[in-house]
């Protein structure tokens, strides 16, 4: 029998590349113009929606009510740096936040996003977590705060990547590293520093992607980790509210 977590993983990645592919055909053809390079694929918003579900679902299963979970309207969180921050998903039951997640794609592009990307996570957990302590949230106890990354299975993100190195030598477990690697580490540090209570990250490409085939490089941050990391607190909550 199919592990239902496995096989929405599986239609969650399906999702993410037949999104990709349709949005980039079908861009442009009212205005005329298509973005440039990948753009395209990437304006039209929704690849990531399937993960979205899938939590969602699993949410549910541990007991939290669909009507506490927010995924496609009223995501926005208070800020201490900046005013509000829009999650991709959230849960708040009774007035109080029981946690919320971010969910990131990468195709291509691999050099600029990547330091873009690890400045986010960095920069949205330092907020969350500076406005939880200055009581943004009221009474809420400390949520769950989830990260995932997919991330394109690609000849460049899988290659060693060289470093700059003018003044002071970089981490030794940075040298001689693909981003996919550096990824993989990004998760681990942001866990590791409790910036976030689980993050994961799945690498797939197009050919194996439609299929919903993804590859899991660490047990340590993989989607069932990830997922049953989140039910866990989730459940706790709900049994409270009983």
């Amino acid at each position: 029998m199919t592990d239902p977590l496995d096989q929405r993983l599986r239609l969650a990645i399906g999702h993410f590349w037949y999104t990709r592919v349709t949005q980039g055909l079908a861009q442009g053809s009212i205005t005329g113009r298509k973005d440039y390079g990948q753009r395209g694929e990437v304006t039209g918003g929704a690849q990531m929606d399937g993960f979205v579900e899938a939590i969602a679902a699993t949410v549910r299963e541990a007991g939290i009510p669909d009507a506490a979970v927010y995924r496609d309207h009223r995501l926005e969180l208070p800020g201490f740096f900046r005013p509000t921050k829009e999650w991709d998903l959230l849960i708040v039951a009774d007035g109080q936040l029981i946690a919320c997640c971010e969910f990131k794609s990468q195709v291509g592009s691999f050099g600029n996003n990547f330091n873009n990307r690890t400045e986010e996570a960095i920069g949205t957990a330092t907020d969350l977590w500076t406005a939880y302590r200055e009581g943004a949230f009221g009474t809420s106890p400390r949520p769950w705060v989830g990260w995932l990354m997919l991330l394109d299975r690609a000849a460049r993100s899988a290659s060693p990547v060289g470093v700059k190195e003018p003044h002071f030598p970089v981490l030794p477990e940075f040298r001689d590293t693909s981003y996919a690697k550096r990824y993989e580490l990004l998760c681990l540090k942001l866990l590791h520093e409790r910036l976030y209570d689980d993050t994961c990250l799945l690498l797939s490409d197009a050919a194996i992607g439609k299929t919903g085939d993804c590859e899991q490089p660490s047990e340590e941050v993989s989607f069932q980790r990830f997922a049953a990391s989140l039910a866990g607190h989730v459940a706790g909550v709900a049994r409270m509210r009983k």
